[in-house]
């Protein structure tokens, strides 16, 4: 959850729709959609309602008026139930692991094509009757298999969804030669390092000493007097030149070396023992660059490689939880997977304490290839924060001093920090910490201009991420919060900030990167738009696979972030631009039929979207979307 995606506030802003044409009712919209796109909605809406509400009396309020006296009220038990609007999250989601819509699952052995015979033998609970399992699959969703076009290989044969495009007359799967290349995705978690990290096998060295520095109150790191340690004879008397170096050698056993204050650090190996200073490492400079925030959920590696191909320069991975990693749970080392277009790229991290952080810091120095390391001190929710960490460690400085101090110290690569503004609404604590994260040694902050507290029910304070930036001098700072124009990136810059991080924004329009470093508008049509949700799918089963378990994972993801997508209003329509983030758009009728559905807020019908990409949905499919956005229930 580096940066959570949260619902819109509810301000409506039916004023924009040009002149009222495309405006309509909730019944009509939804009749619209039903009908699919036979019979258009009236669009005459009475001037009082613009924004295609009915602005009658709410039915509590009307009976109150007719049937109550002066100073008398209505018995509450005759009014009727007003229904609460929805906040939140859906926290009690039904969870269907990805396992449960394939019924009978073919053993991996015979999936792989391994030579070697199953390991369990009899004890194996898959099938391994290839004609009883093509018997009982379901049917293909496509004639294209993506990974069989890319790789010249689809390494999931009779099972994949698509398998008619590489499957032989007998069966067998078919593999293009020439087209045949390894996986690009790099920062796989290796079998052999999680059974070590499993069996807790793996040592830390580096983060031992620092951890051990850090507990007797010493700043890690040699200190400018101690770099070159003056060396002293066996008395303790400095050395001169005499002319004459054999005398300045010791005799044979007369224990020189015992006495000697010079102390020895054992025998040299090739291994790196030596940690670089400060002015070694690798620097991050992204000013002015356009930083695509790490998103839980929803920022997977498909969709920034939707957002790098629109123009975003600087990518994160999801927040992964370092206790997870140093546990080698195979579902957290995903989140780390970098794709070759991400030129500069960066994992997040998030944890409490700073033992697990400075070593988990350590097994990704030694394991990955990023650019950076972030900790993640933005993250909100409950279940992180009662924890001790996310945006309570924002309260707790000496434990975060000591995160910092002794990630920064183990990595090789450069150490960033995302923050809020605070924990409290009216409480900032920014402009304190900036100066203090500047000298434990953190390369950049980003600073998203919200509290906990606040969250999403109020615009972010730019004004407050100017006064940080000159606390933060000279150490960079980006900022974040409420970017959906390039007029809202081009004020942000105009408050001193080295970049922007974009996040909500690029999930209502990953086209945002291009509208910024273009200075325009840009007024994308709906089959434009599906096309950019082909190729999220296309790189979905590259990513998660191109059986049932990985098309259904595909279409998951997919649903999330529809989510967001239609909350998305075309320019086209729009009287004023641009459109604003705290702004709740009003039903209305879009150019064509598809512009029209994907602007519904129904997950029914986000389903029917996905259904045109992935086929159908399994009989027993269920999603409820992970926010209850309140303002669009």
């Amino acid at each position: 959850t580096g940066t959570e995606p949260g619902p819109h506030l509810p301000t409506p802003f039916s004023h924009c729709l040009s002149g009222g044409r495309y405006l309509t009712t909730k019944e009509q919209f939804h009749e619209f959609l039903e009908a699919k796109g036979q019979e258009k909605p009236s669009q005459e809406i009475e001037a009082g309602d613009r924004s295609g509400n009915d602005l009658a009396e709410p039915e509590a309020k009307r009976i109150r008026l007719e049937d109550g006296q002066p100073g008398e009220a209505a018995e509450p038990g005759e009014w009727p139930q007003v229904q609460k609007r929805a906040r939140g999250q859906n926290k009690g989601r039904p969870h269907m692991k990805p396992t449960h819509y394939d019924k009978n699952r073919l053993c991996p052995s015979l999936v792989q094509e391994s030579a070697a015979k199953c390991f369990f033998g009899d004890r194996c609970r898959f099938l391994h009757d290839v004609g009883l399992y093509l018997e009982t699959k379901p049917s293909d969703l496509g004639p294209r298999c993506v990974l069989f076009e890319t790789f010249g290989r689809c390494p999931y044969g009779v099972t994949c969804r698509f398998a008619g495009a590489h499957l032989g007359p007998e069966g067998q799967n078919l593999v293009q030669e020439e087209r045949v290349q390894a996986p690009l995705v790099r920062n796989g978690l290796d079998k052999a390092l999680q059974q070590q990290l499993r069996k807790r096998k793996v040592r830390f060295e580096r983060a031992e000493q620092a951890l051990r520095q850090l507990s007797k109150g010493h700043v890690p790191g040699p200190s400018p007097e101690a770099a070159v340690p003056e060396v002293s004879g066996a008395k303790g008397a400095p050395l001169q030149d005499s002319g004459d170096a054999q005398q300045a050698l010791p005799e044979p056993g007369a224990g020189a070396l015992a006495s000697s204050s010079v102390r020895t650090c054992g025998p040299l190996t090739d291994e790196d023992v030596v940690r670089l200073r400060p002015c070694e490492k690798r620097r991050l400079d992204i000013s002015g660059k356009l930083y695509l925030a790490p998103l839980t959920t929803c920022g997977n590696l498909p969709f920034r490689r939707i957002c790098k191909r629109f123009g975003a320069d600087v990518t994160c991975g999801e927040m992964a939880v370092c206790t997870n990693l140093l546990q080698g749970q195979t579902s957290e080392w995903a989140l780390l997977r970098r794709h070759p277009c991400e030129d500069v790229f960066g994992v997040q991290l998030e944890g409490a304490f700073p033992d697990t952080m400075t070593k988990c810091a350590e097994l990704l120095n030694r394991t990955i290839e990023v650019d950076f390391v972030d900790i993640n001190v933005g993250c909100p929710i409950d279940l992180v924060y009662k924890k001790g960490g996310g945006c309570a460690l924002m309260n707790r400085a000496a434990k975060f001093q000591q995160i910092v101090r002794g990630m920064n110290q183990v990595l090789d690569v450069p150490l960033t920090v995302k923050i809020r503004t605070g924990v409290q609404e009216r409480v900032n604590l920014a402009h304190r910490l900036l100066p203090e994260l500047r000298d434990w040694g953190a390369a950049l902050v980003t600073l998203h201009g919200r509290s906990r507290e606040q969250r999403y029910t109020k615009l972010a304070d730019w004004e407050y991420i100017a006064q940080c930036v000159t606390a933060a001098s000279p150490m960079p700072l980006f900022g974040n919060g409420d970017i959906l124009s390039y007029e809202d990136a081009n004020r942000a810059m105009q408050t001193g900030v080295a970049g922007v991080m974009v996040a909500r924004g690029a999930l209502l329009k990953p086209w945002l990167f291009t509208e910024i470093k273009e200075q325009r508008h840009w007024d994308i049509s709906s089959s434009e738009r599906l096309a950019i949700l082909q190729d999220f799918t296309h790189y979905g089963l590259e990513h998660w696979g191109s059986d049932t378990q990985g098309v259904e994972k595909t279409r998951r993801f997919l649903l999330e972030w529809l989510s967001f997508l239609c909350r998305y209003v075309p320019v086209g329509l729009l009287e004023r631009l641009p459109q604003r983030i705290n702004e709740r758009p009003p039903y209305y009728v879009g150019r064509d039929y598809l512009e029209t559905l994907m602007a519904s807020q129904r997950a029914a019908d986000w389903i029917r979207i996905s259904e045109m990409l992935l086929g159908p949905v399994p009989p027993d499919f269920v999603f409820l979307p992970k926010h209850k956005a309140n303002a669009y229930k």
